[in-house]
C-alpha cells in the first residue's frame, strides 16, 4: 500500500477487496445499483458518537449539523445517538422533524434566512439562532402574525478566531451573527413579550486539527458567555459553543486528540458561576461525527496514456464529490485517500492520474497516485467522503447522471 494510506490502517481487507461495514466494496456497488455511489456505514456512525461521549464532560449535549450530510437514513440512525439536530434550510428541517426526535431539541442557523423560511420555524417551535436586528424585528413580527412566541437564541461573531481553522467562522466583519460588540445593545432592547430569549450560539471555525487552538477558542468563548449571560434578560437555558472538531484528510495530518480538548471543556463547565452555570453546553458537530463513515466509489471507464502520463478515467468526479477534486475551498489541492477497491495491495504499481468524465481539467479523483495497476472496469475509492458530498456538489453541471446514496 503506498505511503498516501500508511495512516489508514483500520481498513478491512478480504480477498483483496476492501471491505465496508463488513461486505465487499463490489458487492455494496451492486446494492446501491451500480456507480457513482456514496456508501456509508452505519457502525462507524455509532462508534464515533460513543467514543467521543466517552471522553467529553457528561453534561454536555452533543448536536449533529445535518448540512454535513442531510441523506435521511443517515438523519434518522443520527438523531438516535445524539442530543439534537441544526439545520440551515427549512428542507433540512422537514427532514429532522422526520427523524422522530423532539422538535425543540432542533436549531436553525443561517445568515440569510427567507422569512417563509422563519415562519415555517415558529411554527414548528425549534429554536432559531438569530443572525442580524432585521431578523430579529421579522420575527416579532411573526410572533403577532402566528401568535406563537418563536424560541430564540443569539448567534453572536465574537471578536476572536478560531486559530488554525480550516474554515473561519468569526472574528471580523462575517455574515454570520452579530458582533459582539453589539450585543449589550441588542440584549437591552430584546422584547421577551414577542419571542423566548433561549440563549446563545457562539460558533468560531471548523475543521481543526490541533487541540491548543481548539482549548483556546473554547477559553474565549466561555469567557464571552459569562459576560453575555451577565447583560441577558432572561435566565440563559442554552449555549451553542459550535464545534470545529476536524478529521484528517490528507498526508501527514494526524487524528485530531480530543482528550486534552475534552478535560478542558470539563475545567471550563465546572467553573461556570452566576447566570451561566445552569445553562446546557451544545457542542454542534458535523464533519467530525460523519467523515470518515462514509466512501465514493467510481468505476474505471477507460484507461490511456498521454504523453508518458497514464490517466484512469472514471464515471465519477467533480460534480459528485466537488470536495475532493480541491474546487471546495483549498488553495493548493492535495489527494483525499485513494485505493483501487477490488485491487487494494499488488506488487506491480503504477503512478496515474485518476480524472472524471467531464469537459474540464478540473474533474480530477486523484493526481500523481502510486496505485497498484488497474483495468477497465475496475472500482475507485475515495476515502473520508461522508460529509459535504454529494448535497454540496454541482450534480447538474453537464447533466451527468446523479450519484447514488446508501447507508449500510
Amino acid at each position: 500500500m503506498s505511503k498516501q494510506h500508511d495512516r489508514l490502517q483500520r481498513i478491512a481487507v478480504k480477498d483483496n477487496v476492501l471491505q465496508i461495514a463488513g461486505r465487499p466494496a463490489n458487492q455494496l456497488v451492486a446494492m446501491a445499483g451500480g456507480t457513482p455511489c456514496y456508501i456509508y456505514d452505519r457502525n462507524a456512525l455509532t462508534e464515533r458518537v460513543q467514543s467521543l461521549r466517552s471522553v467529553m464532560p457528561s453534561d454536555l449535549k452533543l448536536h449533529y449539523a445535518i448540512k454535513a450530510n442531510p441523506l435521511p437514513a443517515v438523519v434518522y440512525h443520527m438523531a438516535g445517538l445524539v442530543d439534537g439536530l441544526d439545520v440551515a434550510s427549512q428542507r433540512e428541517m422537514v427532514v429532522a422533524i422526520g427523524s422522530g426526535i423532539d422538535p425543540e431539541t432542533i436549531s436553525f442557523a443561517g445568515p440569510a434566512k427567507r422569512v417563509e423560511e422563519l415562519r415555517a420555524a415558529v411554527a414548528a417551535n425549534i429554536v432559531i439562532n438569530v443572525e442580524s436586528s432585521l431578523e430579529l424585528e421579522r420575527l416579532y413580527q411573526l410572533s403577532s402574525e402566528l401568535q406563537i412566541k418563536p424560541r430564540i437564541a443569539l448567534r453572536v461573531n465574537p471578536d476572536f478566531e478560531l486559530k488554525s481553522s480550516g474554515m473561519k467562522m468569526a472574528g471580523g466583519p462575517k455574515q454570520f451573527g452579530i458582533d459582539a460588540e453589539l450585543m449589550p445593545d441588542v440584549l437591552s432592547g430584546l422584547d421577551t413579550e414577542k419571542v423566548d430569549f433561549y440563549g446563545f450560539h457562539i460558533f468560531s471555525g471548523s475543521q481543526n486539527l490541533k487541540p491548543d487552538a481548539l482549548i483556546e477558542a473554547h477559553a474565549k468563548t466561555f469567557e464571552l458567555a459569562t459576560r453575555l449571560c451577565e447583560l441577558a434578560p432572561a435566565p440563559v437555558r442554552h449555549i451553542n459553543i459550535g464545534g470545529g472538531l476536524g478529521i484528517p484528510y490528507f498526508p501527514g495530518e494526524q487524528m485530531l486528540d480530543v482528550v486534552p480538548v475534552a478535560e478542558h471543556l470539563q475545567k471550563l463547565m465546572d467553573a461556570r458561576t452566576g447566570r451561566f452555570k445552569n445553562a446546557e453546553i451544545v457542542m454542534e458537530l458535523g464533519r467530525y461525527l460523519v467523515g470518515e463513515a462514509g466512501y465514493y466509489l467510481c468505476q474505471i471507464t477507460d484507461k490511456k496514456v498521454s504523453r508518458g502520463q497514464t490517466f484512469l478515467m472514471t464515471d465519477g468526479g467533480l460534480h459528485h464529490n466537488l470536495s475532493n477534486s480541491g474546487n471546495f475551498g483549498q488553495v493548493i489541492r492535495k489527494n483525499y485517500p485513494v485505493l483501487i477497491a477490488n485491487r487494494v495491495t499488488s506488487e506491480e504499481k503504477e503512478t496515474v492520474e485518476i480524472v472524471g468524465p467531464l469537459c474540464t481539467p478540473l474533474d480530477i479523483v486523484g493526481a500523481k497516485l502510486e496505485l497498484p495497476v488497474a483495468e477497465v472496469g475496475d472500482l475507485v475509492v475515495v476515502f473520508q467522503s461522508g460529509a459535504y458530498g454529494a448535497t454540496a456538489s454541482p450534480q447538474q453541471f453537464l447533466s451527468h447522471p446523479e450519484v447514488k446514496e446508501m447507508l449500510v
